[in-house]
C-alpha cells in the first residue's frame, strides 16, 4: 500500500481502538484504501482526507495525474492521493 493510503488506514485503525469509528466504518475506510484505481479524465475524485474535491483532466505518461479541484485550481499528484467521490 503506498505510503499516504497506509498513514490513513492507520489512523481509520487507530481511530475504531479509541472508539471514535465504528467497526463498519474502519472496514469500509481500509477497504477503499486498497483498491487499486485507475483514472480518467473526466472522473470525479476527493483526496484522501476529503478536504478537497475534483475531476481528473489528464493522465500523464510518468503515472501522475492532473486534476482540477472544484475551487478551479490545478494540481498534479500521484493517483494514490486520491480516491474516487461519488
Amino acid at each position: 500500500m503506498p505510503l499516504p493510503r497506509l498513514k490513513e488506514g492507520s489512523s481509520s485503525v487507530a481511530h475504531y481502538i479509541t472508539g471514535v469509528l465504528d467497526r463498519e466504518m474502519m472496514l469500509s475506510t481500509l477497504e477503499s484504501l486498497c483498491q487499486h484505481v485507475s483514472f480518467q479524465p473526466g472522473d470525479k475524485v476527493r483526496t484522501l482526507k476529503g478536504s478537497l474535491r475534483g475531476v481528473i483532466v489528464e493522465s500523464l505518461d510518468d503515472g501522475r495525474v492532473k486534476w482540477r479541484a472544484e475551487t478551479g485550481t490545478e494540481f498534479l499528484g500521484l493517483p494514490e492521493s486520491l480516491v474516487p467521490d461519488d
